[in-house]
């Protein structure tokens, strides 16, 4: 179930008591019809490594009203897939295959639940952690090898030729590429030369490095996402736990860094590496996982941006969280717990709870939405 849809029901809901229809009547139809509307996820985990190793690519249902996250199925085929992408239509999934050499796969998601694989295609890199579809194109931000690969996509959807591969120089580590709201531009985070990069990708494929965010030596930002508003973007930093509140000019393409806060507030743990970011849809709230600590922060957002608190994760080792389509549940890949956590979140507040369930998922590292 979607925004829209939630916000539609909500509306014929005030309908319904206007015109004296029963309250209970009206509840227990709301809840059947959310519950008839579970969602589709897509849920990656490492298969060539760990103890044990994970299932791969595999497909589950979420039911909108408890936040159960079912696995309905497994697909053979895709090895190490740690991020997903999707065509434009919505009917193919990319997958990274994280792994040396790196490659691509593409996934027919047509029908739901019963996902085919399509084509994999060579990046020319190594260790492919995300992916991004920017156009006619997929990119890869390759964290072994430091560089981003450009791969066309053909009419049909499957990825193709290599049309560039752009290096970020000793010691690099690329771990996210990201299309910005405008579309105009391509971002690559850089945890090992401490930058973002934006570039503009042409209609050949190939390119061009429009601007080099430097962040303090020893930041390692990981990840990046945008505001809704187009004009904000929130750095996570693996390397000291720090998100940085950054201005954005889709004009001129370039980032601005400015407050940085802590993602412990006060805590001081032994060892802590972020690994995700995520922005609620309304833009009041950032979302931030904390490996080590192993915990949630949760950041208000409004003229500024404040530290609100940290909850625990439900398990060892948070490394991605995403926010279910009605806003109301988190999912957290637990990687070394090995489980996928729900945690029910206020939509006023947007403050989460404790973990309300969880499902087996070895050596988990992302769930998806589709």
């Amino acid at each position: 179930m979607n925004r829209r849809t939630l916000l539609g029901a909500a509306g014929i809901g005030g309908l319904m008591v206007a015109a004296g229809v029963p309250v209970a009547r009206q509840l227990v139809s709301t809840v059947a019809s959310e519950a008839a509307l579970s969602s589709t996820v897509y849920i990656g985990s490492y298969t060539s490594w760990g103890t044990p190793a994970g299932p791969g690519f595999q497909v589950g249902t979420a039911d909108p009203v408890t936040g159960k996250l079912t696995i309905t199925g497994t697909v053979a085929g895709v090895a190490d897939p740690s991020w997903f992408a999707y065509s434009a239509d919505g009917r193919i999934l990319y997958s990274t295959n994280e792994g040396t050499p790196g490659a691509v796969t593409a996934i027919d998601i047509s029908s739901d639940q019963q996902p085919k694989v399509l084509a994999t295609a060579a990046v020319k890199g190594n260790g492919p952690t995300h992916i991004a579809r920017h156009g006619q194109f997929l990119l890869t931000a390759n964290y072994t090898s430091g560089d981003v690969s450009v791969l066309k996509l053909g009419a049909d959807g499957k990825p193709g030729a290599v049309t560039d591969v752009v290096a970020h120089g000793t010691g690099a580590h690329a771990h996210q590429v990201v299309t910005d709201p405008s579309g105009q531009w391509l971002l690559a985070v850089d945890l090992g030369t401490d930058s973002v990069y934006v570039y503009k990708v042409d209609g050949a494929g190939k390119l061009t490095q429009n601007q080099q965010l430097k962040l303090p030596a020893g930041t390692g930002p990981r990840h990046l996402a945008f505001h809704p508003d187009g004009k904000r973007a929130f750095i996570l930093a693996e390397l000291n736990s720090t998100l940085t509140v950054a201005g954005w000019d889709a004009a001129s393409g370039t980032l601005t860094a400015g407050k940085v806060l802590s993602t412990l507030g006060g805590a001081t743990p032994a060892e802590n590496y972020p690994g995700e970011v995520q922005v609620s849809p309304d833009g009041r709230f950032v979302y931030a996982t904390n490996r080590g600590h192993e915990s949630i922060a949760t950041f208000s957002v409004g003229s500024d941006v404040s530290f609100v608190e940290t909850v625990p994760s439900g398990g060892s080792w948070p490394r991605h969280l995403i926010l279910d389509p009605t806003g109301k549940w988190v999912y957290v890949s637990n990687q070394r717990a090995g489980t996928v956590n729900w945690l029910p979140r206020d939509l006023s507040t947007g403050r989460l709870g404790p973990s309300v369930g969880s499902v087996s998922v070895g050596n988990v590292g992302v769930v998806s939405f589709k």
